[in-house]
């Protein structure tokens, strides 16, 4: 005596579902003939009449009337999970290609290439790149740090952070530096364009003509930018800058400057002239810290864009292409925003002194 099939019963939003699925010209033809065979089995046909009016087997009409029964409308959309075919590399092995990369380096290089761990796993190069994308591991890169020794870090921390996250009242802060040493460099033959397939080629060597220094002051308000370029960095020039700032800015505001430790900021008749100027407040990062100046940031945006690829063939013609590139920012200008916490900085310090300890 055959078993029957356990019936099907639809409700009328899933009958409406079905019916639509089942004259669908734009659904995948496997969503079509599962519906057709939910309807069908649910108007009464039995198994195997539903498979030869369709065209397949008896066991996909059972299969698909079961599926129905235990995830209704969902168990038609997709496939059940399949485990695919078994993994070639073993867990063990892979474990070996892991920790040979974190904790060894090859005889002749100082990082493992997949062509080296290959050759000491005895597996192929795409295997080992395909290891090391699993487990996010790039042996080939390498970022510096460097920890501040600064006695009043967290000090000097609080005071910079606070002043980017919490500025005072009635008062600009501005982010203060000089990029000295900006060469005026002229390659020895003219620059081959650009061409379709071919990227710009200049030559390797290079004239030198000659260097200025940028001072520029950063606006935390507006992101505009201060900036002057002069021939030495020494305090004089320093103090010349200040009064220009003193010149460009509302004289009703306070003036909150984050300045680094070069001595030039901390010289005897700087301190003097701050001190004449009660408007003028110096902030200082701390040691070893430059990337908590914004400045920084702004600087490399210039180099990138206007002088690392320039031709100069004098220190008038840099000048020149900085204070080009001052005035187009200046009319546009890009706000610099500083969103990491004291908290933030201070728990990333800490685990790299932990790693650091740790390997000593």
């Amino acid at each position: 005596m055959s078993r029957k099939a356990p019936p099907i019963v639809l409700s009328a939003p899933e009958r409406a579902t079905l019916d639509t699925w089942r004259h669908g010209r734009r659904l995948p033809h496997r969503q079509v003939i599962r519906a057709q065979i939910v309807t069908l089995a649910a108007d009464g046909m039995d198994s195997q009449d539903i498979a030869k009016a369709l065209g397949v087997s008896r066991p996909t009409v059972q299969l698909w009337r079961q599926r129905f029964l235990a995830l209704r409308i969902a168990g038609l959309e997709k496939d059940a999970p399949r485990p695919g075919r078994k993994p070639r590399l073993s867990t063990e092995k892979i474990k070996a290609v892991v920790e040979a990369t974190l904790h060894s380096t090859p005889a002749n290089a100082t990082h493992w290439s997949t062509r080296s761990m290959a050759r000491a796993q005895g597996l192929s190069e795409a295997s080992v790149r395909r290891i090391w994308r699993q487990h996010n591991l790039k042996p080939h890169l390498i970022e510096t740090f460097k920890l501040s020794r600064d006695q009043r870090f967290v000090e000097k921390l609080q005071d910079v952070v606070g002043l980017y996250l919490n500025p005072p009242d009635k008062a600009l802060v501005l982010c203060v530096d000089e990029k000295s040493q900006i060469q005026a460099l002229d390659r020895t033959q003219p620059l081959l364009p650009l061409r379709p397939g071919i990227p710009a080629r200049q030559t390797h060597d290079y004239k030198r003509n000659g260097t200025t220094t940028l001072f520029a002051a950063l606006s935390m308000l507006d992101g505009r930018v201060i900036g002057d370029c002069m021939p030495r960095h020494r305090h004089q020039e320093f103090i010349r800058f200040l009064k220009r700032i003193d010149a460009e800015t509302p004289q009703e505001v306070d003036l909150h400057l984050i300045v680094d430790n070069y001595g030039t900021h901390k010289h005897p008749r700087v301190t003097a002239w701050i001190q004449r100027h009660p408007r003028f407040h110096l902030h200082f990062t701390p040691t070893s810290c430059s990337w908590l100046n914004l400045v920084e940031r702004w600087f490399r945006e210039i180099t990138d864009k206007r002088i690392r690829r320039g031709t100069f063939r004098n220190v008038r013609a840099l000048i020149a292409a900085i204070q080009q590139y001052l005035d187009n920012h200046n009319q546009n200008p890009q706000v610099f925003v500083w969103s990491a916490s004291v908290e933030r900085i201070l728990g990333k310090i800490a685990k790299c002194k932990e790693v650091s300890d740790a390997l000593h």
